[in-house]
């Protein structure tokens, strides 16, 4: 991480990731470790999420607070947001990180699983907001950070459920933004491209398949999940002290 500049209002900010523990979500962590922030994130996969902490512990002076819940069931997230502020002070960076890209088909679809994709790819991310904003409106300032992805906006077929969460994720950015902003609180989104993530590469990723992605990005490179690292330490910090309401594309110049 030590190629990222250096934001000094990030040291020592209380900040919470959600799905902080593996992929995109575990370079969010240690980019926030890495700048001197009090760090907390909330993951169901313990095993993955404990030996991160363990590798972090190892690299950096601070050590991130890990909390083992599940997003879905929002007294759960409400306790470990809880937790996170008893341990850090009141939380004045949220990256609402989580995610589920499940594929489906149309007519494998029926209620439960439905909700169970929106509760994972959009519920969580207001309920956390929600769980957190009243300290950042206290503190006349905070940011908060959403990911969203490209995939609603590419066409692509194999999981409407989810693509249909992620267009959310900018509605749910932009409304907040609106609201927030007198408070001074900032509420940005990013879009990031495929990314190789262990998951990607164990389930989705084809040679003829990344060969065609790269194809059509403007830089000729897989992206790595630590690409994502900077775009939302930039758009957490004063650097982006007049930036609100936007949706950042870190896709490779694809779209």
């Amino acid at each position: 991480m030590s190629s990222h500049p250096v934001y000094p209002d990030l040291a020592g900010a209380s900040v919470l990731v959600t799905g902080g523990g593996t992929g995109i979500g575990a370079a969010l962590t240690e980019g926030f470790v890495a700048q001197g922030a009090r760090v907390a994130f909330i993951d169901v996969a313990e095993a993955q999420s404990r030996a991160l902490v363990d590798t972090l512990g190892g690299r950096y002076d601070a050590i991130p607070y890990f909390l083992n819940a599940d997003l879905t069931d929002i007294a759960a997230l409400r306790k470990a947001v809880e937790d996170a502020a008893r341990a850090h002070g009141p939380i004045s960076i949220l990256i609402n990180n989580a995610a589920w890209d499940d594929r489906h088909e149309i007519d494998a679809v029926d209620g439960a699983y439905w909700d169970r994709n929106q509760a994972i790819n959009l519920r969580h991310a207001f309920f956390t907001a929600q769980a957190v904003v009243d300290g950042m409106i206290e503190a006349r300032k905070g940011a908060i950070v959403n990911f969203t992805s490209t995939s609603y906006m590419l066409n692509i077929g194999d999981m409407p459920a989810y693509t249909t969460a992620k267009a959310g994720i900018v509605g749910l950015t932009k409304g907040l933004a609106g609201k927030l902003g007198k408070h001074g609180i900032r509420v940005n989104a990013i879009a990031p491209g495929w990314i190789m993530t262990e998951r990607q590469k164990k389930l989705w990723v084809t040679d003829e398949g990344l060969e065609e992605m790269i194809g059509r990005q403007c830089l000729k490179h897989a992206l790595q999940p630590e690409e994502m690292v900077g775009p939302c330490l930039f758009l957490a910090s004063n650097a982006a002290s007049a930036i609100t309401a936007q949706v950042l594309l870190a896709d490779g110049g694809m779209l």
